[in-house]
């Protein structure tokens, strides 16, 4: 079954982008056919992490509104053969962009991707609304704080009231040695405040900003513990 998964944060600087697009790079590594979509209109930021910027001219919001035709938004890249992007507007607001829409072009991508990545707005205002429009998961990247575990939750409990009940999270930017010390929330602690099941932990690696500052995923290298614990990640969330 084709899916629309929505990566989703309360708080910025989490790492949801670039979690989306190693996410999106460790299933296309599986030989199924990937859409990174970028719904974060005015701040877009995924085409950076692939190091695409250059190709983007058209985006969703041109999509949406007729200005071209769904094939011509999308941008395949060259390191896999099956992944794809759509780029979010920059400078647009959501204003004038209709759930109905995003859902129908929700539908006529899940015809032709095994798996559409939707790269959501931080927050809970209409631009989650949109992102989240007819999504069949929903994945809540948060970070050990105790200001990312209240937002984690707030989107948490929008996501569950727009239907979505296939909803997990990942911990991101996690400094072991910090632990223990109660400065910041233990993962028991996350995952009492938090109602769903936990798909992974993710070690600070300051090599996974510098490949999404370069525009390379990480997990195009493999065999690293890095790329292999992306991989278990994504089994989880798909479970």
């Amino acid at each position: 079954m084709n899916e629309v998964i929505v990566i989703a944060s309360g708080k910025g600087g989490v790492g949801k982008t670039v979690f989306a697009a190693n996410m999106g790079a460790v299933l296309a590594q599986r030989d199924a056919k990937v859409l990174l979509l970028d719904m974060n209109m005015g701040l877009r930021n995924l085409d950076l992490c692939l190091g695409m910027e250059s190709r983007v001219v058209y985006d969703v919001a041109d999509v949406l509104s007729g200005v071209c035709r769904l094939k011509q938004a999308l941008i395949r890249d060259r390191r896999f053969s099956e992944l794809y992007l759509m780029s979010a507007a920059q400078g647009k607001e959501t204003t004038g962009v209709e759930i109905e829409k995003v859902t129908a072009l929700y539908e006529k991508l899940k015809e032709m991707f095994d798996y559409i990545i939707v790269d959501a707005p931080t927050g809970i205002g209409r631009g989650l609304q949109l992102a989240a429009a007819a999504a069949d998961r929903a994945v809540i990247v948060a970070i050990p704080e105790y200001a990312s575990l209240r937002d984690a939750d707030m989107v948490d409990r929008i996501l569950t009231d727009y239907g979505i009940t296939k909803r997990k999270y990942v911990v991101n930017k996690v400094k072991a040695d910090l632990f223990g010390q109660g400065s910041f929330p233990s993962l028991e602690e996350m995952s009492e405040v938090l109602r769903m099941e936990m798909a992974g932990v993710i070690q600070y690696d300051e090599n996974i900003h510098i490949a999404a500052n370069n525009g390379v995923p990480i997990v195009y290298k493999k065999g690293t513990y890095v790329s292999d614990n992306f991989n278990h990640i994504v089994d989880r969330i798909l479970r």
